[in-house]
């Protein structure tokens, strides 16, 4: 079963963290382009946790915002 996604902003550092479980000490941390941290799993390299930096001044400079992630989305309950 697929993890939910749960958004979290912290106002004080200007940090969005995307979440698929709680972070933990023995993730990988690796930073990609333009401020963003993920945290994959140590075993299967799988994305687990996103940090989007200076979360407020990114949607100020720009119309349009991306993640470099892909996601498969659906409904939670569904068999979809």
């Amino acid at each position: 079963m697929a993890a939910k996604l749960t958004f979290k902003y912290d106002r004080g550092a200007d940090i969005l963290h995307i979440d698929k479980c709680p972070p933990y000490p023995e993730q990988e941390s690796e930073e990609l382009s333009d401020d963003i941290i993920v945290r994959l799993n140590p075993t299967t390299g799988e994305v687990e946790n996103l940090e989007v930096l200076f979360f407020s001044t990114r949607l100020l400079r720009q119309d349009l915002f991306e993640l470099p992630v892909t996601a498969d989305l659906r409904l939670v309950g569904t068999n979809l």
